[in-house]
């Protein structure tokens, strides 16, 4: 039978972060699925405009959800040691472990830009501080003694001809959004099958996911690419790809299978059943074979310690 949001389990008592939680979009209605099962969330965004918002949108549709907020931008490597920070210590009643990790939030196909930190701004958004933020919340999320980890990937990842080991302190030449994207979402996948072995290989007790959400009708695309169209063309292309996708929350599904459903083995890759997975029921799929490479995943592991500062157990 096709997974469906009935199949999450009750989550009451579990603690959770979600990571891009903007309202209409996927993050959103992941968090939602998983107040909805009795998670308490925590809304991990770069605006408190955008957070409180969604928020608000959540505590209407979701009757006693458990919600807090937290200020991240996955873009500055400062700012993502300071909402590790108030994760850990600050956002649960008490205190607690931390259950649950989504790291969904992202950019796409955005203009050539540098950080704070000098490093590609897709780059920095999509995989590195990703990858921090996830080192930093190791420690209380081994603490629930059974974690998941889920990081959202993309179907672009398999147009990516080579691992991004070049972008953090490279300038790049003739510079393509697109290029940069898909390597961004490859690198997504190579940080989750490298993470799963080290988490086995260390006895921890986490596990690591990765999911994507098929052609989901989401502002994304139209921030990213679009923005650089004259109106009309953008207009027409927004309009195509809301004709052809599924909606944000069904978007949402493969990653709520990825954070909740017990069958699942440790490293699933999880996205749309369809033949193009572009749409349907959520189950497990195949990454590309350079996602799978574990030399390229240990390469890049590497630069990412070297990169952010950190160094995983």
């Amino acid at each position: 039978m096709p997974w469906t949001t009935s199949d999450i389990p009750d989550l009451t008592g579990k603690n959770a972060v979600v990571t891009g939680p903007t309202l209409g979009g996927i993050g959103y209605f992941t968090a939602r699925g998983l107040a909805a099962a009795g998670a308490r969330v925590i809304l991990a965004g770069r605006s408190w405009e955008k957070l409180d918002a969604a928020a608000a949108a959540l505590a209407d549709e979701v009757p006693g959800a458990r919600l807090d907020r937290v200020a991240l931008d996955l873009s500055s490597l400062q700012a993502v040691r300071a909402g590790a920070e108030a994760i850990a210590a600050a956002t649960f009643d008490g205190g607690g472990p931390l259950h649950l990790l989504v790291n969904n939030a992202g950019v796409m196909a955005t203009p050539q830009s540098r950080t704070v930190d000098d490093l590609d701004l897709q780059m920095a958004t999509n995989h590195f501080g990703p990858f921090l933020l996830t080192g930093l919340l190791l420690e209380p999320l081994a603490e629930s003694g059974d974690a998941r980890i889920v990081t959202v990937s993309s179907m672009m990842h398999k147009l990516a001809r080579k691992a991004p080991l070049g972008y953090p302190t490279v300038q790049v030449g003739r510079y393509s959004p697109w290029t940069v994207y898909s390597q961004s979402k490859l690198a997504n996948l190579l940080f989750t099958f490298e993470l799963q072995r080290r988490l086995e290989k260390a006895g921890l007790p986490i596990a690591a996911y990765a999911a994507h959400p098929g052609l989901a009708s989401t502002r994304l695309m139209a921030n990213g690419t679009s923005r650089r169209l004259i109106a009309p063309i953008a207009s027409i292309s927004e309009a195509a790809v809301h004709a052809m996708a599924q909606t944000p929350e069904a978007g949402a599904w493969p990653a709520l299978m990825a954070a909740t459903y017990p069958a699942l083995e440790p490293g699933t890759y999880v996205g749309p059943s369809d033949a193009f997975e572009a749409r349907g029921a959520p189950k497990p799929v195949t990454a590309s074979r350079l996602a799978r490479n574990p030399e390229a995943a240990r390469a890049l592991w590497e630069l990412s310690e070297q990169t952010t500062g950190i160094a995983y157990p």
